[in-house]
């Protein structure tokens, strides 16, 4: 993200460019221009999103030390009965309702049984942790979202997400991941252009002797920015998933295509799928205030039924919410290769009454089932987070390099005249007219891109009708 503004040296009125080129030789400027203005106005934000990411791919790690007692155990011989587990968990907490359990995902962890307590923030919920062994309760902490974020990483969660401003705050997040796209796509043809005019430049030996200055911070800018432009279009395209005006239109297009994720119904009478158009929130939806309270013994047997439904590793039963329900089953295994099936089963019956298979969803819900698990650096585990963390230190540095070329070519070191106004005049109106209707569309998909690019647009106006009153 190059914040400069090149120069040509040249005077007297623009001409169209002529020949092989002449529409890029013509769009280049603007390129320039409003990669300087998103790489100025837009970079602090970014700066602001990569550095709360950083401390997020790491929150992982952090947690487990920080709540070790409450998440570790020493490994029994024998694990208690669930329904035991959670009569302990209710037994230390009699004013909350039990909404789910979620069961250990290795030997040596704690079972987490879920519960609503009055005076919790919206998708909080208060997690007893228990000894799976001897049904000793060894804790209990807030837990936010599907993920189970326990507070610590809770915070860094939506200091990334918001500032813990609340939904104005997202404003912030959204603005980042709409521009990061653009900023990076556009980087990219800058590189590629400076890289051809180096190779013709080098052809004819028009340039000898060491790069230094900002053409060496330059080069370095570019060969981080093509080595991260992968990874930032991910994340860009993950975070607006999230987002609320782009995340809004993201969800309404999957379903008008059929590719929301669907989920499965425990309400009696309903135990088919169904699409959900949600799943961007990161939030869980556990049974609500009128949860269960008094099916302890039937968790046993909910939990046995849906292992002899194939349903393996960690799990999350989810308690009725009045009588006559099913208990829906989830594998909750976000790391590859994943486990996400889901079952209902009746505990009175103690049989499958639906089921719901992650290898029946469409692709597009895979896609998005995935890019939401590897941009939280679960996918993959550690190896994700390594890539989440790489990938932020080098945004932060491409924008330090920006700001860095941009001071060195600051008015006390000259300037230099920028390119001229008016060069888009060149461009072929067969390549300008379909240019020009894919930014109205884009700017309508994610209107937080297309009201700030209106208003990058307005300002280079404003500068060039001063820029033509000064020189009268």
């Amino acid at each position: 993200m190059s914040t400069t503004i090149e120069t040509v040296p040249t005077t007297g009125p623009a001409r169209p460019p002529t020949g092989r080129g002449a529409s890029w030789a013509a769009l280049r400027p603007l390129v320039l221009r409003l990669h300087f203005y998103a790489g100025v106005l837009v970079a602090p934000f970014l700066l602001v999103a990569a550095a709360t990411g950083l401390l997020y791919a790491a929150s992982w790690q952090v947690e487990e030390v920080v709540y070790a007692h409450e998440l570790s155990v020493p490994v029994g011989r024998a694990e208690a009965p669930l329904s035991q587990q959670v009569a302990a968990a209710r037994a230390a907490r009699p004013e909350g309702k039990v909404t789910s359990v979620r069961t250990p995902e290795e030997p040596g962890r704690t079972t987490r049984v879920l519960m609503d307590v009055p005076g919790l923030a919206e998708s909080t919920e208060l997690a007893v942790f228990v000894d799976p062994y001897t049904a000793e309760v060894r804790g209990a902490l807030e837990s936010y979202g599907s993920s189970g974020a326990l507070p610590l990483r809770a915070w860094i969660s939506q200091l990334h997400r918001h500032l813990h401003l609340g939904e104005p705050g997202r404003i912030y997040s959204e603005l980042a991941a709409s521009w990061l796209w653009v900023v990076a796509l556009g980087g990219l043809l800058l590189w590629f252009s400076r890289r051809r005019r180096e190779a013709r430049a080098a052809s004819t030996r028009q340039e000898t002797g060491a790069v230094t200055g900002r053409r060496r911070s330059l080069g370095r800018h570019g060969l981080v920015g093509v080595w991260a432009l992968a990874g930032l279009l991910f994340l860009s395209a993950t975070g607006l998933t999230w987002s609320k005006y782009a995340g809004e239109n993201v969800d309404e297009l999957r379903a008008a295509l059929g590719w929301s994720t669907p989920s499965l119904s425990a309400s009696s009478g309903d135990h088919a799928a169904h699409a959900s158009q949600g799943g961007h929130s990161g939030h869980s939806g556990h049974g609500g205030p009128g949860a269960a309270t008094a099916a302890d013994p039937a968790v046993d047997g909910v939990a046995r039924v849906a292992r002899g439904a194939n349903l393996s590793g960690p799990l999350e039963m989810v308690l009725p919410a009045k009588p006559g329900d099913a208990y829906l089953v989830k594998e909750v295994d976000n790391t590859w290769p994943q486990r996400l099936d889901q079952v209902t089963v009746d505990p009175a019956a103690e049989q499958v009454t639906g089921q719901l298979r992650f290898a029946d969803h469409p692709p597009a819900a895979k896609l998005t089932r995935w890019g939401i698990d590897a941009h939280m650096g679960r996918l993959f585990g550690l190896a994700n987070q390594i890539v989440l963390a790489a990938l932020a230190a080098g945004l932060m540095l491409l924008i330090g390099y920006g700001y860095l070329m941009w001071w060195q070519r600051r008015p006390t070191r000259g300037f230099g005249r920028a390119y001229r106004r008016g060069t888009w005049k060149g461009v072929h109106l067969g390549v300008l007219a379909p240019l020009a209707a894919l930014t109205v569309g884009v700017g309508l998909f994610v209107p937080l891109l297309g009201i700030s690019l209106g208003a990058f647009l307005l300002l280079d106006v404003l500068l060039g009708v001063r820029s033509r009153l000064t020189r009268r």
